[in-house]
């Protein structure tokens, strides 16, 4: 079934979809024309499948539950921001703060993404198959965050217990971020992220695990420049 934003309101569009009769058999919803409108496929609680025709604005499938969005083409500030379920795919570029507080599915970007990508996520898989800005993971509390790319300054910075990996250069570290070795657990949680994204799992011994150094949970005076 087509919505055309041309034709239709944002407003009613995304109620529509917030409001999908289940007793239909139509599960499946491509968005034309979105021109960059902001917020759209917000809210989503249901099982179905939607297709947005081009580029979107700020905070594309935020609080998404169950729903599965693709995106073909570039989204602005906070796609998938607060996400709980279901999954997201960018098939573009993502500004900043992709995923930010995220608690939950999976958000696949297939280009790059700009600073704060996944600033203080909090269960969500994340995987940029370009690169991500400054300040990535920042506050990052539990999930996963893959990056197939590079990644600019303070990666990391003042993370919990989400887990970074990366095949690309590191500009720096953030305070309390350090080069963690890859477990067995470790190593499936990745081969199934990249299988996922469509990613070839072979590649997964040329990635790097980041952690917490967790030397900032309990306040110490030789820490105190680090806070």
């Amino acid at each position: 079934m087509k919505l055309n934003l041309k034709k239709e309101t944002l407003r009613n569009v995304n109620e529509f979809l917030q409001n999908v009769d289940l007793k239909s058999n139509n599960r499946s919803f491509k968005i034309t024309n979105p021109d960059g409108n902001h917020a759209i496929c917000a809210g989503l609680k249901e099982e179905i499948e939607v297709t947005i025709d081009g580029h979107a604005g700020y905070y594309c499938a935020g609080m998404n539950m169950n729903a599965d969005i693709i995106i073909n083409g570039n989204v602005g500030t906070g796609v998938g921001e607060n996400m709980m379920s279901g999954t997201v795919h960018v098939k573009g570029n993502a500004s900043q703060s992709a995923g930010a507080t995220a608690h939950g599915g999976t958000l696949i970007i297939d280009g790059n993404t700009s600073s704060r990508c996944g600033i203080s996520m909090k269960g969500i898989d994340i995987i940029v198959k370009g690169s991500v800005g400054h300040m990535s993971a920042f506050m990052a509390q539990s999930g996963n965050l893959v990056i197939c790319g590079d990644a600019g300054d303070a990666l990391g910075d003042s993370i919990y217990e989400a887990k970074i990996f990366i095949i690309g250069k590191v500009k720096s570290l953030g305070a309390d971020c350090e080069e963690k070795k890859m477990n067995e657990k470790d190593k499936k949680i990745l081969k199934s992220l990249l299988k996922k994204a469509g990613i070839n799992e072979k590649t997964f011994s040329n990635f790097k695990m980041y952690g917490s150094a967790r030397k900032l949970y309990n306040f110490n005076i030789d820490n105190v420049s680090e806070y």
